[in-house]
Parts: C-alpha cells; structure tokens; sequence
C-alpha cells in the first residue's frame, strides 16, 4: 500500500535523482543504475556497505521495476510510419555490418592480418607478377583421354583446360632439367658422377635417376689452342635429364594413376650442337636390311642415345634398365609412363619413348609431351612410333624455325601441299638422294608469339624456341580463333629478365614503375630456372 502511495505521489523523476544519491553512489554497480561502473571510489567502506544493504537494493530494483511499468505508453504511429522506421533500421544495420566496424576500431587485429605470411604473399604475388597456378581438377577415370589414348582429338581446339594444365605441369619438369643441369654442368672425366640434387616443381614426384648423354664426336685439337677455358662446353657426357616418380597418394588418386616422368633438357654444350648439326639419316641399329623404307633417324640424336661414356651408361640403357625396376616395384598398380622434353631433348624423348614402349608385354601407356622439338626421323619412324602406340603430343610455335629442322626448310602445311602438286615427285626422288626425308609425328598443338598481348609479334628466335615463352604461351592459349586467355596465371618475370627485348615497352615501363627488382624477386620463386640455352 506504501508502494501505491509512493507512486502516486512522487514523480519518476524525483525517485532517480533520490537512487543518484551519495549514500547509494558507493554502491557497487547499482541495479537501479547499472551505468554506474566500479571504477568510482571503491574503498573498504563501501563494499562493507554493500553487503550490508542486500535487502535494501532488492527493494530499490523492485520500486525501479514498478517506476519503468508506470511509464506512458506512446501515442500510436500510423502503419506506413512504423513500415519506413523498420526498413530504415535493417538499412541501416546491412550497412554497420558490411563496415565491421569491430575490426577498424581493433588496429592489433588488422595488423595481425596484414603481416600474416598469406597476405604477404599475395602482396608479393601482386609486386612482383610471379606465377600462380591453376587448380588442378581431379582426371579420375578420364586420364587415359588426358594422356593421349585417342590422340587427344577434341581437346585442342579449343584447348580442353585440364589439357592445358597437365601440358604446362610437363613443361615445368623439363625446366627442373635446365635448373639442375645449369646449376653444376661440369662432370669429372676420371671419376663416376656423384649423385645428384634435383628440385622438381612438383613436390608429390620423387627423382629415382639421373639421365646422362654422350657425344660419339670429338672437337678438333685447335678448339684448345683458341678457347683454352670453355670447361664444361668441351666435355663428351653431360647429364641431360631424370627419371621420376609419383609418390603422393593423393596426386595418384587425382591423376586416376601413378605416373613416372622422364624429363630432357635441350642443347647446352659444344658437342651437342655439333650432334645437332649431323642431320643425315641413318639406319636403326636394330634394322636388319637397308632397304630405303627402313625406319631412320637423324645420326646426331642417335649418337647422343647410344652411345656409352667413360663413367656413365648411354641414354638408352639408364632408361630401360630403370623403367624395368619401378615396373617391377609398382606391379599390379595402375601405371603411365610420360616422356617430356625440350628442343634437343624433345627428339630424344621420342628415341625414348621407341625403345621403352616395347621393352616389356606389360608396359603402361607410353606418351610424349614436347616442346619446340625438330623433326627426327623418316616416315617410316614415324609409322613405328604410332603402330607401337606411342602418342605423341608436339606443342609448336608458329614462329619457332627449329620445328622446322632438318629436313626441307618449309612449314608443315607448306610441305604437304608441294607434296600433293607436280613437283611431288621431284621431292620424294630428292629426299633418297639428299636425305631431306624428314617428317613429324603425332599430334599438334599449334601457338603463336603473335596471339600474346605481352610479346612484341616480331620477337627474335631465341624468344619463339625458349621455353618458358612456350608455356606462356600454352597458358593463355584457348583456341586458334580465340583471343589470349585473359585470366593466363603464367608470370611474366622470367620473361622480363631473359626476354626483356622482346616485351612490348608498355610492360616493360609498368615493371619499372613498379621497381620491380627482377633479380631479387627471381629467388622467390620455386620453379625458378635458366633459361633454355637453344
């Protein structure tokens, strides 16, 4: 009854000034007013006060409660003025959330944020062009289609983009070659060579051989006498490649197999070129007649294929004899063998992949990727290699001359049509007597240096036969109809350093704007290489 009382007779008003009050101030976070912090005074006193007023708080957050329910309702507002507030509100708090204003007013969290090894990497990925690469799908049941078993038809053009993905991570293998070889070329003529480090781009492959060639040629005397200190140019083995291996379980089970990679390198010492350099052909060892329509291949390639060194087996042995071993440890799993090669190492890869396809009843499928890689052998070769089952897949640059050697010094389609017109004859009775007989094998994919927006279109050859502007250009290929993918993911830093010439000047200055520090950013990246000495 004293409750009504004191209602009816004392305002709202007048009850708050009365709970502001210094003898309740000393209170401890007050019921009546929780604005009140601890932080004002807090002594001894009053939290003996506090305890001694339990009762006397209860009371005052009861008659609090009753002065809050005694509060006059508000007048009503009309529907469409209530409508417009709670639309306003939702705007409202859509706007405060999409500002996260609890990270703007907490600078220890963004900093955090920016300084954390992901967003310094992006900002680097950002400065510096380095390359990102792309998602790898998952080829499950359809990795034969991917590896070649039906020649790749329907996936070049337009270029099917697990292809792409799967031609550029081949791609990468050969430069792993380059990087290693360039690294440490030098090989000791009086000693076996000592094992060596490869870094591959693809952590889920582990490198199980070494690879050497041998030149069967020998440079004349006066080579010394004018260039005493070439080193490692003048040596007659070199190591040119690897063998490798798929490890991971969870790139097989993407790969739908367990894939074993053999990767060559191309040109890099003096008699390698000179081995480039004789292009007549030559009988097979293992042919037993001369006949004119025996298969035949450039003696210079076969050369650095067979033949053994003072401390090193030859090419061909090392590889069958370690194809033969990983067959017998992966028996039973589900295998694929791919050969992957550049220039030089793109005609060895198909002398590779001849001798490894019929080395066993039980071979995997056997498939060649190569780039830019001359013609290697007659017709009659190139009959073999398909009724053995080798597919082949040459990726070519229209403007890359070394694709176009030996042989007649004309382009594919060039070629063909002098063969059908009259002087087609005339072209076979030369080929017996000149051995210019020459012809490719397999299938194409067909780049331009012209289709890239970053390349000048009248780019020197060093720039059409270098490898890492193939895989440039493979990454923004889509068709032959089609413009340069503009979502490519492939870096144009090693371009710049090792192809700066050939960049169009617009990059060039927005690098330079940028202070890129090409050299420095260059030992950032892991697929980092030199570049292709062909």
């Amino acid at each position: 009854m004293m409750m009504m009382q004191m209602n009816s007779t004392v305002p709202a008003q007048s009850l708050r000034m009365f709970a502001r009050s210094a003898s309740f101030k000393k209170c401890h976070a007050s019921p009546l007013n929780p604005a009140v912090m601890a932080a004002s005074t807090s002594t001894d006193h009053s939290l003996k006060l506090v305890t001694s007023t339990e009762s006397a708080r209860l009371h005052l957050a009861n008659l609090d409660k009753l002065i809050q329910t005694s509060k006059p309702s508000p007048s009503p507002q009309p529907l469409t003025e209530i409508k417009k507030q709670s639309n306003n509100e939702k705007k409202a708090r859509t706007i405060l959330e999409r500002l996260s204003l609890a990270n703007v007013w907490r600078p220890e969290m963004k900093t955090a944020e920016e300084m954390s090894p992901r967003h310094l990497n992006r900002l680097q990925r950002l400065l510096s062009m380095t390359q990102e690469r792309s998602p790898r799908n998952v080829l499950g049941r359809r990795w034969r289609e991917y590896h070649g078993c039906d020649d790749w038809k329907g996936m070049l053009d337009p270029l099917d983009e697990n292809l792409r993905r799967e031609v550029v991570r081949y791609g990468e293998f050969v430069q792993a070659a380059y990087h290693s070889f360039h690294s440490d070329p030098a090989m000791s003529a009086e000693e076996p060579p000592a094992h060596r480090h490869v870094v591959l781009p693809d952590r889920s492959y582990r490198v199980t051989k070494s690879l050497y060639a041998t030149s069967s040629v020998g440079l004349p005397k006066w080579v010394d006498d004018v260039a005493p200190d070439l080193g490692w140019m003048t040596q007659r083995s070199s190591w040119v490649g690897y063998v490798a291996v798929c490890d991971d379980r969870r790139e097989i089970a993407r790969m739908g197999r367990r894939d074993i990679v053999i990767s060559l390198r191309g040109t890099a010492t003096c008699l390698e070129w000179a081995e480039n350099m004789r292009a007549q052909l030559s009988d097979m060892e293992e042919s037993l007649s001369q006949a004119e329509d025996n298969p035949k291949v450039e003696s210079g390639f076969q050369s650095l294929y067979k033949t053994r060194g003072a401390h090193v087996a030859s090419l061909a042995e090392s590889v069958k004899e370690e194809i033969k071993r990983l067959m017998e440890i992966y028996q039973g799993e589900e295998l694929s063998i791919t050969v992957t090669g550049h220039s030089l190492g793109a005609a060895l890869a198909l002398l590779v992949a001849d001798d490894i396809s019929t080395i066993d009843g039980n071979v995997p499928p056997v498939a060649v990727f190569s780039f830019g890689g001359p013609r290697v052998g007659n017709k009659a070769f190139g009959d073999r290699i398909i009724g053995k089952n080798v597919k082949v897949l040459r990726i070519v640059n229209s403007q890359d001359v070394i694709t176009r050697v030996p042989g007649m010094f004309v382009s594919e389609e060039m070629e063909q049509k002098l063969r059908s017109s009259k002087v087609g004859g005339v072209l076979d009775m030369l080929e017996k007597n000149v051995s210019l007989g020459y012809t490719h094998v397999g299938s194409e994919l067909r780049v331009d240096t012209k289709m890239s927006p970053y390349l000048k279109p009248d780019a020197d050859m060093a720039c059409c036969h270098d490898l890492e502007a193939y895989l440039h250009l493979v990454d923004g290929f889509m068709a032959s109809n089609s413009p340069f993918r503009s979502n490519a993911k492939r870096s144009l830093v090693r371009l710049l350093k090792d192809q700066g010439s050939n960049i169009k000047q617009l990059y060039t200055r927005k690098a330079k704007a940028m202070t890129v520090n090409i050299e420095r950013q260059r030992s950032f990246s892991m697929s980092t290489c030199c570049p292709s000495p062909s």
